[in-house]
């Protein structure tokens, strides 16, 4: 684990993103912003997954710290053929927030995968990337 008992605590918020290639059968029991499957709402399900592994990130991970996580948000968009997952954590602390975002993005894809699979195995986890980050020592923004 690293030491950060030199680092200043303060305010961090990190954005992160995956993307999730739906196939036809996939999109097709698409309803009201949502897909339902025999497994339940599958959006609804996932960002509650998300929201879920953010915090549970430093038990997933080994070497994170665990953290005071103030805020996480997880939302799930249709664009295309895609569901594109969007994440964002606050935490005020001496580190953080980036793995969190990753991590939430992450089990929110792979929770739209295991819920979706009885339709379709050519489901496709395109990309998890970070998006930006602010308040550590580098502030990042992807391009």
């Amino acid at each position: 684990m690293v030491d950060v008992s030199e680092k200043k605590i303060t305010e961090r918020i990190a954005c992160a993103q995956a993307i999730v290639v739906l196939p036809k059968e996939v999109l097709k029991a698409l309803t009201n912003n949502d897909l339902i499957t025999k497994k339940g709402p599958v959006f609804q399900t996932a960002i509650i997954a998300g929201v879920m592994a953010a915090k549970n990130t430093h038990e997933l991970i080994p070497l994170c710290h665990p953290l005071p996580i103030e805020d996480v948000q997880v939302k799930i968009s249709i664009q295309n053929s895609q569901a594109v997952i969007d994440s964002k954590v606050k935490v005020t602390a001496k580190t953080g927030a980036e793995m969190e975002a990753l991590t939430a993005a992450s089990i929110a894809a792979l929770t739209i995968y295991d819920m979706c699979k009885a339709l379709s195995h050519h489901i496709t986890i395109k990309e998890v990337k970070l998006i930006s980050k602010t308040g550590g020592k580098k502030d990042f923004k992807s391009n």
